[in-house]
């Protein structure tokens, strides 16, 4: 199977799939495969950790998960509760057996960076996070920290995405960049700041959870925010987002000294995402760090990098159903409208 360069759409993952250079332990999900991705989905145990690890070259992580780095172990056959500030660590459903000539990224999810539930995706002999090497054949595990809300979880649950590239896509000193601001009106909401001690979220609660009981709405009368340390927040880009049917985007931060922040938790964008009509902003997850830090209209935030496809996707994003095209200021999907 020959590939050109460039971040697979959704028909050439669906050949890997066919060519068994991607293996799922149970039949795909029918909106499992987006237009340039494929979202990963947790399989039956998660282990407790002490702490956060890298197999490193040579390593298998099966080989690393015991005592005392693993704590305990948890069914999510029928559902478990992963606890806010605990480290977790859960084989995946999707293994791979990639040629030669493709590599991976994995990112969280949208509605996975929207409450605040930080993710990794981890490969034997991996030296760095959410990395699959060209060629890669193995598991995938990923790594969960609930930061905020602790989450109800289970087999299947998907919280991640993989992003596939054939070859190298584009060289870093050619990529297409969008510098992407922050949006703080000086009258109505401008954001919100996630509650703490809030009840279990149920990742399988599509629409059912109360804004109210977990988030604060966020007014500002002078176009500014100050972030408190250790807080979560959930803003808005000025800028609207259009991603091309031949391009894929992926969002970054503008530099590592910006400011006493995190910014964007989860960065892909779909080929077709606010296209049609549908004006659409990036919503931006946000904490605050070491010390607190003001925030201003129009502050530049983070970069947005474009990265072209291999070939037009099949279906672009906001063909069916999807949560997030034509968005403003959201929160995730498992909240209340």
């Amino acid at each position: 199977m020959g590939f050109t360069g460039g971040i697979l759409p959704d028909t050439a993952i669906k050949e890997l799939f066919a060519d068994n250079a991607i293996i799922s332990k149970q039949a795909l999900d029918n909106d499992q495969i987006q237009p340039a991705s494929i979202d990963l989905r947790l399989g039956s145990c998660a282990y407790r950790l002490r702490a956060s690890f890298l197999p490193g070259s040579g390593n298998l992580v099966a080989d690393m998960l015991q005592p005392p780095l693993v704590m305990h172990k948890i069914d999510l056959s029928k559902g478990a509760v992963l606890e806010t500030g605990c480290i977790y660590l859960v084989p995946l459903l999707e293994a791979l057996q990639l040629p030669t000539n493709i590599s991976g990224r994995a990112n969280p999810k949208s509605s996975t960076g929207r409450i605040d539930v930080f993710t990794r995706v981890i490969c034997d002999n991996g030296i760095s996070f959410d990395t699959v090497k060209a060629g890669y054949h193995g598991p995938l595990w990923i790594e969960i920290c609930p930061r905020t809300f602790s989450i109800l979880a289970r087999t299947g649950d998907r919280l991640a995405q993989l992003r596939l590239r054939a070859q190298q896509a584009i060289k870093e000193k050619n990529q297409q960049t969008l510098t992407v601001s922050i949006s703080l009106p000086k009258t109505g909401l401008a954001g919100y700041r996630a509650k703490r001690h809030s009840g279990v979220l149920d990742l399988s609660g599509i629409g059912s959870h109360s804004q109210a009981d977990y988030w604060e709405p966020l007014t500002t009368k002078q176009g500014s925010l100050i972030l408190d340390p250790g807080e979560f927040y959930i803003l808005a880009s000025k800028e609207d987002i259009v991603i091309p049917p031949n391009m894929a985007a992926e969002m970054a931060p503008t530099a590592t000294d910006i400011g006493e922040f995190r910014v964007h938790y989860a960065g892909f964008f779909d080929p077709g995402f606010g296209m049609a009509g549908a004006a659409s902003k990036a919503v931006l997850e946000i904490r605050g760090r070491d010390v607190p830090f003001l925030l201003t209209d129009g502050q530049d935030i983070a970069r947005l990098v474009f990265e072209p496809m291999q070939s037009k996707p099949a279906t672009l994003y906001g063909s069916n159903t999807s949560h997030y095209q034509g968005q403003g200021l959201k929160l995730s999907k498992l909240f209340k409208r």
